[in-house]
């Protein structure tokens, strides 16, 4: 018995001995370990790696520029229902230990002595935090040992919500998502409280290997992987038996889904790119900045549609390029062909499609996602061979005339049917802006910016023709022109070295008309009134006006063809030049950006443009106003006059918008290369232009009111939707008067063929006309 009882104090005080040196030991690597801890303060203010997003002025996503998608939520938006599946998955006793779990080491530990390595870790979430944020992955003693210490110290310094909080934000859970609301969204195009037990289950098992408990890349073990996290949920009573049973049985449906695009506008969130990036380097793609631009979604969505619309219009107009590629569809199974048709790209709403069979008058296609279409011969029937931009093969009398088996086609719905089409090689641009401050509602940089990623609207420099000719008429009315002032339209003959000797100007009918008001000259777009008025005033004067209006003076021609519209602009440019006629006479600055948040709401920029302000501008506080640059009675003049270029003038298809108060150019360049039209009312300007990238004809029937104006009439048409019409009042130092139409001079008491002219005060007739003087005088060649 005495032995029994020595023994006993023999290992009583060895295990007190054991205690104690454990204890040291304990500390002493404490102390050693301790010093080489980083500081878990920057855990309060953690700013997660989230990427750039881009949205319109209304919040509709535009972009998403940065590698990992991300996007932080907190621990109150977390459904309860993940909460239980990811502990029971993870560390089902988070919210009742002190950091670490006593159990899950032990085995650690076993597992050491037994095999000489760690293998499970026996890691908590807080743990996984402290490995997460702080250390590398390497599977040590001393990295573990570290982690531990770190638990504890978290522990200490946060939380479990704010625990919990850190790791469902920073963790990969595959095809570049961290984070559980990211996962969300790229597995089930949902946020995460939208998701059924199944789904929430599905990306619990993710942190464990997101590769290889993947739903889309390998989703029998990834079945497995949620299966064994549901019944752990029921095994913890978080789930009763009939969730489990259905959750269970549930399919899987995950599928990759990218960023949520809610609006086109590619070139935009481009621009906003390029811009930001010089501000913000590579942080820009990182550090969650959240852009809301000046685009209106519903403008920018009629202006995708008007630009492809337009510019497939164009391209069929002159004929059927032929099929994109032939395919050996009868060796090849539909499955084969469905993967293969489904890398194809698709251009906004021009689908490709593989042409199965074709009888006398349609074609049996296959789109993508394995649908099967019919094409019938009222979409096909257009479809006359390209000869060139000029001229067209005969016109197809059945459908193999057009189509063969194994033809790569587009095709885009029209009215509930298919209809055969193609990718246009032409190119085009709109960009819209709002008159009053310069900000841009709507910008298309050409027909689709996966296609091609050439900024049209901005990077496109080109020359405008006759849409540039209202800049030279202002500058004349400010000269003291007005709009009944006569100029003679006849030949003229320049010696000018710059312009290759003798020029020899010509109006676009050929013919020459004689004494014509400055009015209808613009109207009727006589280049040879603009010529006469451009001497007139001299070309530096109007170099002055056009510096005034935004155009860059070293792009400007110094000689008379500047009239003509031979400076190099860009679309960009030409509207926030008109934007001068449509407010009234001011220089706005063109601007896309109106505001700059960081992730967390934190305003970092906002816009404060100048604004056009003709009256009880000191009631706007804190607002800088845009300067001056046409007399407000110049700029009255100038849109007065280009409301006839609509309601008579070279646009006249624009009277289908059924609107007073729309007014424009058309502009057409040397050999049909460049098409234009730039248009407004007081509420928007818009630019529409039509060309081939490497400047080349479109074609001898292609005009500014053929290929552009099309594409802005169907933009204003929505854009004015439900707007009243918004015509400037004639401002004080405005009259009208009668005048007799052939010579511009007061009318005649009585003269039946009078009509109503505005004038500048200053600027009135002083003499009548009489029946004898009121006529017409024959062209006649000046050389000078």
């Amino acid at each position: 018995m005495s032995a029994m009882v020595s023994l006993f104090k023999l290992l009583f005080k060895l295990g007190i001995f054991c205690f104690f040196v454990g204890v040291i030991a304990l500390a002493g690597v404490y102390y050693h370990f301790a010093p080489k801890l980083p500081n878990t303060d920057s855990l309060k203010e953690v700013q997660f790696q989230t990427p750039l997003r881009i949205y319109s002025q209304d919040e509709k996503l535009i972009a998403e520029f940065g590698e990992k998608r991300r996007t932080p939520i907190n621990f109150e938006e977390i459904p309860p229902q993940f909460i239980h599946a990811l502990t029971a998955a993870e560390d089902s006793r988070f919210f009742d230990h002190f950091g670490i779990d006593i159990k899950g080491l032990s085995r650690a530990a076993f597992q050491l002595a037994s095999t000489g390595h760690i293998q499970s870790g026996g890691s908590t979430i807080t743990m996984q935090v402290a490995k997460n944020f702080f250390l590398t992955r390497e599977k040590t003693f001393t990295r573990k040992f570290m982690e531990i210490l770190l638990a504890l110290r978290i522990e200490q310094e946060l939380s479990k919500e704010d625990i919990f909080e850190l790791y469902i934000n920073k963790i990969y859970l595959g095809h570049r998502s961290y984070g559980i609301q990211a996962a969300a969204n790229v597995y089930y195009g949902k946020n995460i409280e939208n998701l059924s037990l199944a789904q929430h289950a599905m990306i619990a098992g993710l942190p464990k290997a997101p590769s290889a408990f993947n739903p889309i890349t390998n989703p029998s073990r990834a079945i497995e992987r949620r299966n064994w996290i549901l019944k752990r949920m029921h095994s913890l009573s978080f789930i009763n038996d009939q969730q489990l049973e259905e959750a269970i049985a549930a399919p899987v449906t995950a599928k990759y889904h990218t960023s949520d695009i809610e609006l086109r506008a590619y070139y935009v969130a481009e621009m906003v790119r390029k811009e930001l990036y010089e501000r913000y380097g590579e942080n820009l793609y990182t550090d969650g900045y959240k852009v809301y631009t000046t685009l209106n979604s519903k403008l920018q969505s009629s202006a995708n549609i008007a630009v492809s619309n337009g510019l497939v219009a164009y391209s069929e107009r002159h004929g059927y390029l032929g099929a994109e590629d032939q395919w050996d569809v009868a060796n090849t199974s539909t499955v084969n062909l469905e993967k293969r048709l489904n890398k194809v790209i698709s251009y906004f709403t021009l689908q490709p499609a593989v042409v199965l069979s074709v009888d006398e008058k349609s074609a049996e296609l296959l789109l993508k996602e394995g649908q099967k279409a019919t094409l019938e011969w009222e979409g096909i029937a257009w479809a006359k061979p390209y000869k060139s931009v000029n001229y067209t093969g005969k016109a197809p009398k059945k459908a193999s005339d057009v189509l063969k088996i194994g033809d790569l086609i587009r095709v885009r719905e029209k009215e509930g049917k298919f209809h055969l089409t193609q990718i246009p090689k032409v190119q085009g641009s709109l960009v819209a802006l709002n008159p009053k401050d310069g900000a841009i509602v709507s910008l298309v940089g050409g027909f689709n910016f996966t296609h091609n990623k050439f900024n049209r609207s901005t990077q496109a420099v080109r020359q405008p023709g006759s849409n540039f000719k209202p800049f030279i008429y202002a500058a004349a009315l400010d000269k003291g022109y007005s709009p009944a002032s006569l100029i003679n339209d006849a030949p003229i003959v320049i010696h000018d070295q710059q312009l290759e000797g003798n020029w020899r100007p010509e109006n676009s009918s050929k013919k020459f008309y004689g004494p014509t008001r400055l009015r209808e000259a613009l109207y009727k777009s006589r280049n040879l009134v603009s010529i006469r008025l451009l001497r007139a005033i001299g070309i530096d004067a109007a170099q002055a006006y056009l510096d005034l209006a935004g155009f860059d003076r070293t792009k400007l021609p110094n000689n008379l063809s500047l009239s003509l519209g031979t400076a190099d602009v860009t679309p960009l440019q030409l509207a926030t030049g008109y934007a001068a006629f449509a407010n009234g006479g001011f220089k706005v600055e063109p601007y896309f950006i109106q505001r700059i948040e960081t992730q967390f709401g934190d305003n970092l920029f906002t816009a404060t443009p100048a604004v056009a302000c003709k009256a009880n501008c000191e009631q706007l506080q804190d607002q800088s106003f845009a300067p001056r640059i046409y007399n407000e009675q110049v700029s009255f003049l100038t849109y007065n006059i280009m409301l006839d270029v609509i309601r008579r003038g070279t646009a006249r298809k624009a009277l289908i918008l059924k609107r007073k108060d729309i007014a424009g150019k058309t502009g057409t360049t040397n050999d049909q290369k460049d098409a234009w039209f730039s248009g407004f009312n007081q509420d928007y300007v818009a630019t529409a232009w039509v060309g081939f990238d490497q400047p080349k004809t479109l074609g001898r029937r292609e005009f500014g009111g053929t290929a552009a104006l099309p594409i802005w009439i169907d933009f204003m048409r929505d854009a004015l939707e439900g707007k009243p019409e918004n015509k400037p009042k004639p401002p004080q130092g405005i009259v009208s008067v009668k005048i007799d139409p052939r010579s511009g001079q007061l009318a005649y008491p009585g003269q039946k063929d009078a009509v109503y002219e505005y004038f500048r005060r200053k600027n009135v007739p002083t003499g009548y006309a009489t029946p004898s003087n009121s006529g017409t005088t024959n062209a006649a060649e000046e050389l000078f």
